[in-house]
């Protein structure tokens, strides 16, 4: 087998839709050894800000000198971001290692319940970090959390980001039913941190924590530039000194949350996995996490600023952003979007900032149509030229001549621009893997 032909076979598991659950994940983590019994995690869950979120967790705990797995998903352009050591993604050999280790054992599932891709790569990430050796992993969940198949490890901690309607199909269509998905990640005793703060979500969270007498830390988010702010003891937590948070590269005052809670998570773990003040400096200063507030200069001079708010909490903070982190005046918007989201109102918020809005199509089955959003936009700003592209390519033509361009809506978007302005090395083959569908009624697999 070799690279290309293990991305095929990745591709083949697409045809068995996406689905909750953690039988399958249990059963093909066990008869590939129950890998994660070797491991310890830190498990993200939460609507926005998990990767980036993640992101600083890996950064902090590499610079104190661990060897630290990282599990994320979607991937921008490579298939090979979602599995990471100390931030050097999988190589192709592994990949194909790993594909070729996993395939007699799918065997061994009836037809109408094999392992969907995510579920094949969730124990593909568990392999690779366990025979890595790694001291730490950090551990994104999928979608929702209860139900998710990275949900069968048992962390050391477990992390909420924050609660906002998406995925209503499968997660539920209030913010009290999100939660509890999210939510379904907490553990008997094991620490929660969280910056959920829509009261309706947060009383779940707090529901559930306190039946799983699981310790709870919430994150003020009006708070969060000044780092963790504890519900109880503050005057205990060494995490809130704001010097820790000042010198933040990724942009957006909803980052400065982030890096509280990667913060708090790090000061609850102190008597298990030790890191000094200046290691979390050090961490948070050179955290990297690609297509969030993504500021490119070319070498013609023009801007241009990337960021995946693909849903509404999302165009909210780069909303946000625009606002008060650059410089003021109408920026030149490209948007692309995909149908399931609440594409009207992410039109509604972001076109009003612009003097120029390209829409794009975005790369995938779920795409908005570019005609419709070029239609909301000029309703959102009429005195906008707003005028829908046949690709993101023809897009970035038109563009070539303006000063600051934001490329938004979607990190498939973002992906695609990344490999058209040469950022990152073209696998546009692999991006079709973010692709899923229902392989049954969300409902019925709540149940």
């Amino acid at each position: 087998m070799i690279y290309a032909e293990a991305i095929q076979f990745l591709y083949g598991l697409r045809l068995f839709g996406a689905k909750f659950g953690l039988e399958n994940t249990f059963k093909l983590a066990a008869l590939a050894g129950n890998p994660q019994e070797k491991l310890r995690f830190i498990h993200v869950a939460g609507t926005n800000g998990k990767g980036s979120t993640c992101a600083m967790l890996e950064s902090i705990y590499r610079a104190a000198g661990l060897r630290v797995g990282l599990f994320t998903s979607p991937h921008l352009v490579s298939f090979r971001e979602r599995i990471q050591v100390n931030r050097q993604l999988v190589s192709e050999n592994e990949v194909v290692r790993l594909v070729a280790e996993l395939q007699p054992s799918l065997k061994q599932f009836p037809a109408d319940h094999h392992p969907t891709f995510f579920e094949v790569v969730t124990v593909m990430a568990l392999k690779f970090f366990a025979g890595q050796k790694c001291d730490l992993v950090i551990w994104e969940t999928g979608l929702g959390g209860r139900l998710d198949a990275t949900n069968i490890v048992t962390p050391l901690a477990s992390v909420i980001t924050n609660i906002a309607l998406d995925h209503q199909q499968w997660l539920g269509n209030t913010l009290a039913k999100i939660a509890a998905e999210k939510a379904g990640i907490i553990k008997p005793g094991v620490p929660v941190v969280t910056a959920a703060d829509e009261p309706e979500a947060l009383a779940v969270i707090e529901k559930t924590a306190r039946e799983k007498t699981a310790p709870l830390l919430k994150i003020n988010s009006w708070e969060g530039q000044r780092a963790a702010v504890p519900n109880q003891n503050r005057s205990r937590s060494p995490t809130r000194r704001p010097s820790q948070v000042e010198n933040l590269p990724l942009t957006g005052e909803h980052q400065k949350i982030n890096a509280a809670l990667a913060l708090a998570t790090a000061e609850i773990l102190q008597k298990k996995i030790p890191v000094t003040g200046g290691k979390i400096r050090a961490g948070l200063a050179g955290v990297n996490w690609p297509g969030r507030l993504q500021l490119i200069q070319r070498p013609d001079g023009q801007k241009i600023l990337l960021d995946g708010a693909h849903n509404v909490a999302g165009a909210k903070a780069l909303r946000e952003a625009l606002e008060n982190n650059f410089s003021p005046g109408k920026c030149t918007l490209v948007l692309g979007v995909l149908q399931d989201k609440d594409w009207q109102h992410i039109c509604k918020m972001l076109a009003p900032l612009a003097g120029r809005i390209f829409t794009v199509p975005v790369a995938s089955e779920r795409a908005a149509s570019a005609n419709e959003l070029a239609v909301a936009c000029r309703a959102a700003n009429p005195a906008a030229e707003s005028l829908a592209c046949a690709s993101l390519n023809e897009a970035l033509k038109r563009t070539a001549g303006d000063t600051f361009v934001v490329i938004t809506g979607s990190l498939y978007l973002v992906g695609e621009a990344l490999e058209l302005l040469g950022h990152s090395p073209a696998a546009e083959s692999e991006r079709g893997l973010n692709e899923w569908a229902a392989a049954a009624q969300p409902a019925a697999a709540r149940q």
